[in-house]
This record gives structure tokens, C-alpha cells and sequence, in this order.
């Protein structure tokens, strides 16, 4: 669907413009970001049905069919990069990076779709529409290191920061300093100040998702960007809370566990021990935010990525 109003970008300086997607039509849920310069680079696609916002967006901010050098995303979760296969037929120069583990899903989304249809039914085509496929010579896989030339001198540095995703990585402006952090530091909520956790199944994993943390916290950067939702400044106690809030939801998922719940009433339980966390929540909030909330970070989601971790945790290993 052709989008229906203007872009919405924001300048955040440094040649750095922040564009809304608009999931699902929604805006303020999943962001994308144009670094503009000699080799301009788009980080984040967001869905497919978003592709024709997004190529707006770069027209608008003087980026033509022909101009765009790099596409990279995060990970190959369809809010980030469902719409990699439309942006690369709209953008036939572009090369699109991704992390080795996800590159061969950005070739053949077959199995990847497959998925999350089963996940979401019906839904998905209204929330995320469907990957196109990317042609494989136009992939560049990242290794757990990796760099993209923006030209200039000016480079996007790679880390590989798994625990929210196999194939999940941050990305720092060796000019600005930005952090492109993903999904792996959580959901933003600008609206609020609120930051909750994205645990979701299959790849969740505690200590791989702190030290993630830790590898953003070394790579000491001036400013986090969300993919959901925009830029945060206050980077140290941003990753604190970050990791505190991982641990919090796992504690109280741990508890519904081993108290025998089932899913339906460990994440009743959770949400309930969580919600006051969180000021999108409060009484005299904007119910928006909080149904913002449930679409970017739903607690039935986060709660079943815990419990699959902790259930694999707690299977005994076999030696040799």
C-alpha cells in the first residue's frame, strides 16, 4: 500500500536523519535511519509494507534510486528487515548487509516466513506483509566483526551482539558515535521514558544477552539509537537499566515456573509484578502508549522466550 502522508524524519545531526516507518500504519514503533553522506547507508528496512514509506523518506532527503550505497540491518526479524528484498529492487545499487547467521534468510525467506506465519496467522500479512527475497550477490554477510565504508572516511563499525537473536548485531558510527543498537538493548518508548526488554523465542538467552550489553557498554558510544523507538543520550544508565530490567522479567518469570504455571498464567503473573515499572501503564497515562507497548514488546512473547530459555537451561548436558 502506497504510503498516504508525508515522511515523517527527524535531523538527528551528524548527517543522521531518523525516518518513522509506520508499522502496520502506526507511527512510532519501528524506525529506520539514513546516514547521508559520500556513501549514503540506510540501517533498518522496517517491514515490507513499509518499503514505499521508507523510499519516500530517502527521496525527500535527497536520496535517489540510484544514490543509496548500503542497506544493513540488525537482524532478519520481519519489524527490521521485512522489507530488505523490496528496498533492494528499489535501490538496484545497494548492497545489503547482514550478519552471517542471517544472510541465507534474506536469500530464500521461505522458511523464515513459514514461521512466522505459524506464529501469527493471519495476522502477519497486516503486521508485516511478506519478505521478498534478496538476490544472493547482493548480500554481504557479515563476520561477528565486521565494517561498512560510508565514505569520507567514515565507517559503520559491526559487533555481533546475540541473546535477543542469533543473527543480531550493533552497529557504531565511527563519526557520531550513534550505536545502533537494535533490539538487543530493549524497547524504547519515547513517549514515556519507558525501556522493557524483548525477550521473544527461540534465541533468547540471559548471560549471552548481558554480555551483549557489556560489548555496547565497551564500545563506549554517545547515543543509542532504537530501532524501537529513537535516540537516547544517557548511554550508561540506558544499558544499566537495560540489563536490569532482562534480569527482573526473568526472576518473575523463573517464579511462575516453578510455581507450575502454565503460559497463559506465568505471563498474567509477570505482567502484573512488571507493570508498575513502566509509566506508559499509569492511570492517568495515554492508553496509545500502552497498546504501543504490547505491540513492540508483548509480555506473552517476552514471558515465552524466558520460559524456552530456562527450560533448556535446566535440561542436563551429556558428556562425552
Amino acid at each position: 500500500m502506497e504510503p498516504q502522508t508525508a515522511p515523517d524524519i527527524t535531523d538527528l545531526g551528524h548527517d543522521v536523519f531518523q525516518i518513522d516507518t509506520r508499522m502496520a500504519g502506526y507511527p512510532g514503533i519501528t524506525a529506520g535511519y539514513l546516514i547521508r553522506g559520500d556513501k549514503p547507508c540506510l540501517v533498518e528496512t522496517g517491514t515490507a509494507p513499509s518499503a514505499p514509506v521508507v523510499r519516500d523518506a530517502l527521496t525527500a532527503l535527497g536520496v535517489n534510486a540510484s544514490d543509496l550505497a548500503t542497506v544493513v540491518v540488525t537482524h532478519i526479524h520481519l519489524d527490521h528487515a521485512g522489507g530488505a528484498g523490496d528496498v533492494a529492487a528499489m535501490y538496484p545499487s545497494a548492497e545489503i548487509v547482514v550478519h552471517q547467521r542471517g544472510a541465507r534468510h534474506l536469500a530464500d525467506p521461505s522458511r523464515l516466513m513459514a514461521s512466522a506465519r505459524q506464529v501469527y496467522g493471519t495476522a502477519l500479512d497486516r503486521l508485516f506483509g511478506a519478505l521478498a527475497p534478496v538476490p544472493a550477490d547482493r548480500i554481504r554477510a557479515l563476520d561477528d566483526v565486521g565494517s561498512v565504508d560510508l565514505g569520507g572516511g567514515r565507517r559503520l563499525d559491526s559487533r555481533y551482539s546475540p541473546g535477543h537473536a542469533k543473527h543480531h548485531v550493533g552497529l557504531i558510527d565511527s563519526l557520531s558515535g550513534d550505536l545502533y543498537v537494535g533490539d538487543a538493548a530493549g524497547v524504547y518508548i519515547p513517549d514515556t521514558g519507558d525501556l522493557r526488554p524483548a525477550t521473544p523465542p527461540p534465541d533468547f538467552d540471559l548471560e549471552i544477552a548481558l554480555a551483549s550489553l557489556r560489548t555496547f557498554e565497551g564500545l563506549r558510544p554517545t547515543r543509542l539509537l532504537f530501532s524501537h523507538y529513537g535516540p537516547v543520550e544517557a548511554v550508561t544508565e540506558t544499558l544499566e537499566r537495560s540489563a536490569e530490567e532482562i534480569r527482573v522479567w526473568v526472576e518473575h518469570t523463573r517464579e511462575a515456573r516453578e510455581a507450575g504455571l502454565d503460559l497463559d498464567h506465568a505471563v498474567a503473573m509477570v505482567e502484573e509484578r512488571t507493570r508498575k515499572r513502566y509509566r506508559a501503564f499509569d492511570a492517568d497515562a495515554d492508553p496509545g502508549v500502552a497498546a504501543k507497548f504490547d505491540r513492540i514488546s508483548g509480555a506473552a512473547a517476552n514471558v515465552e522466550g524466558i520460559v524456552r530459555w530456562l527450560d533448556k537451561a535446566s535440561q542436563p548436558t551429556t558428556g562425552a
